[in-house]
């Protein structure tokens, strides 16, 4: 069978560039002189400062640039990028200018820390296990190295997974967050054996110690400046992840410095003088560790220009339904409905929704569309027409309007199919019954009562004969 080969071109409006308030800040990190802060937004690299203000684009590639880190000084920053095929790690003084590329491994290294001498960046890999060690071979438990800022060998710092690493001021030591299994990070709420914990690793004697030894997540720590207290992000209190902290003497004794309903706190940070920096609902907050939030307010100029975007299917694509003239074809690729042109390989998307549509079919017009889409929580059934007489099919079509047919939400209503004449739609109804809607009237008539179809896997198959007056049914 051929694979299916389809490049698809659709049309966007354009947004001129103008000032914008970003949401959905990431991988946000305050300089350590506590005067600016870098993040992601929309995959580059922007820096603002830390009272607020205009950001300024670090990254202008089109590659994907993330999880950027301050050298010790504030003069350089360490960052990821896909620019060349997968994530490598990348450095760049902190004012702009030009990157250089400090790993080539075919890995995804992730950058966490500059070491406090400046000399080196750890990241997060999963490029080799020692050759002693007992964990699963796996690319989601990942080791620990670190490479030369000026350029040259990587070495292994550790065989286990180490990530977020935040060093002591000597560099003899650094916290952690471990990782022990498959979960995703973004998770909620949840709270087994293979939670992530804070840990300390002590360069000198390699000893780990497992700072907070709890079922629930515990993650990204940071060591205070003075070296005499741990900050990080919990969901302790039955709550979402805020921001805590313990004295490094007494890892019992846990504070919340927040107190931040529905949304998790995330990327935190610290500055030398003590300022913490972190996100919360998709904004920027700083706060003294004795203080209260303050949001930082970002503003940012973008050549957004929406380009047509380009997508391409080399499989997934179901339901082939070709119109009645046999000029378009009708299908469905994750959930969404196209059409395409036999003759011309321009194709259309019809529908833009979270929800999947499927069971497609063409009016005898050529110019109208009937599916079943599960928007609501509810299957249901809709309508999609060219809009203006001019155009000629929906590949070409300048508007497409789309209703609902027979809204609710209660009755299931699926696989809908065009009688011959186009004037009426069958369809399923609640997975059992043969059913028919004239578009006109909107009048419903039973075919079949569902007495004799015991089967709860979503409908039967069934077609329209030739001259629209009775059903083939295969039960």
């Amino acid at each position: 069978m051929k694979k299916l080969l389809l490049t698809l071109t659709l049309g966007a409006t354009v947004t001129t560039g103008m000032a914008v308030t970003p949401l959905w800040m990431r991988d946000v990190r305050i300089s350590p002189d506590g005067t600016e802060i870098l993040f992601c937004y929309k995959g580059d690299i922007y820096k603002v400062a830390a009272s607020g203000g205009e950001a300024v684009q670090l990254t202008t590639q089109e590659s994907y640039e993330a999880t950027p880190v301050w050298s010790p000084d504030g003069k350089q920053i360490a960052f990821s990028s896909d620019r060349y095929g997968n994530m490598d790690v990348f450095v760049m003084p902190a004012e702009g200018g030009a990157a250089r590329r400090l790993t080539v491994n075919s890995a995804a290294e992730t950058p966490s820390a500059f070491t406090p001498d400046g000399k080196y960046v750890v990241f997060s890999a999963s490029i080799q296990d020692p050759a002693a060690s007992a964990m699963f071979p796996t690319s989601a438990m990942t080791e620990l190295y670190k490479v030369p800022v000026s350029g040259g060998k990587t070495e292994q710092v550790l065989g286990t997974p180490a990530e977020l690493v935040s060093f002591n001021a000597s560099g003899d030591a650094f916290l952690y967050q471990d990782r022990k299994g498959f979960e995703d990070e973004w998770r909620k709420h949840h709270t087994s054996s293979i939670t992530r914990d804070i840990w300390m690793y002590d360069a000198k004697t390699g000893k780990h110690t497992n700072l907070t030894a709890r079922a629930g997540e515990d993650r990204n720590p940071v060591w205070a400046p003075d070296g005499k207290a741990v900050y990080f992000l919990s969901e302790r209190d039955k709550g979402s992840f805020n921001v805590y902290t313990f004295p490094l003497d007494n890892p019992k004794q846990v504070r919340a410095l927040t107190s931040f309903r529905t949304h998790p706190v995330r990327f935190l940070s610290m500055s030398g003088n003590g300022m913490l920096c972190y996100t919360y609902d998709g904004e920027i907050y700083t706060q003294n560790p004795d203080g209260s939030p303050k949001k930082v307010v970002v503003s940012l100029t973008r050549d957004d220009e929406q380009l047509p975007a380009r997508f391409s299917f080399t499989r997934g694509a179901r339901e082939a339904v070709p119109s009645p003239d046999g000029k378009q074809v009708a299908f469905t690729v994750r959930g969404e409905v196209f059409v395409t042109s036999v003759e011309y390989g321009t194709t259309k998307q019809i529908t833009h929704t979270p929800e999947t549509e499927e069971g497609l079919s063409f009016g005898a017009d050529n110019r109208t569309l009937v599916y079943a889409s599960e928007r609501g929580g509810n299957w249901g059934l809709y309508l999609a027409k060219i809009g203006r007489k001019e155009d000629a099919n929906f590949p070409n079509a300048t508007l497409i309007e789309e209703e609902a047919l027979l809204p609710s939400k209660t009755v299931e209503r699926t696989y809908p199919q065009f009688s011959p004449d186009g004037k009426e739609v069958a369809f399923i109804e609640d997975r059992n019954r043969l059913m028919v809607v004239n578009l006109e009237t909107k009048k419903v008539r039973q075919i079949t009562d569902g007495s004799t179809w015991y089967s709860t896997g979503g409908g039967f198959n069934y077609s329209w004969s030739p001259d629209g007056k009775w059903f083939t049914l295969e039960f």
